[in-house]
């Protein structure tokens, strides 16, 4: 009966979170802003959702593999966040125009480069 009262809390969680983001992904403004809606309240609610699988299947199978999932995830989607983030500043994307601080302004001078010898070299001095 617990067992079941905790599955049932951590996959309603799981699936706020995920509502959340889905939600944060229609409703922000420009790219950058939604990339944290589609990275970082879906991992969250991947974790509770992974959480409930442990609970309810409670072997130890079940819990390395939600382990490595959660792993996984947690060092996937900030990198891929900060890639894409990184492409679209770089395809000049325009930006929210509440935003008040572009740290990558600076980079506009490597746009345009051919080779990665260039970029690098412009990125050197």
């Amino acid at each position: 009966m617990i067992n079941n009262l905790i599955v049932s809390f951590f996959v309603l969680a799981g699936a706020f979170f995920s509502l959340l983001a889905a939600v944060g992904v229609i409703r922000f403004p420009d790219v950058y802003t939604r990339m944290h809606a589609a990275t970082k309240a879906p991992a969250f609610g991947i974790l509770l959702f992974l959480i409930a699988a442990v609970f309810f299947f409670a072997d130890f199978y079940t819990s390395a593999i939600s382990l490595m999932i959660v792993v996984f995830i947690f060092l996937t989607a900030p990198v891929a966040s900060h890639i894409i983030s990184r492409v679209a500043h770089l395809l000049n994307t325009e930006i929210w125009s509440e935003t008040s601080i572009d740290e990558l302004a600076n980079d506009a001078d490597i746009i345009g480069k051919k080779s990665p010898a260039e970029i690098s070299d412009a990125e050197n001095g």
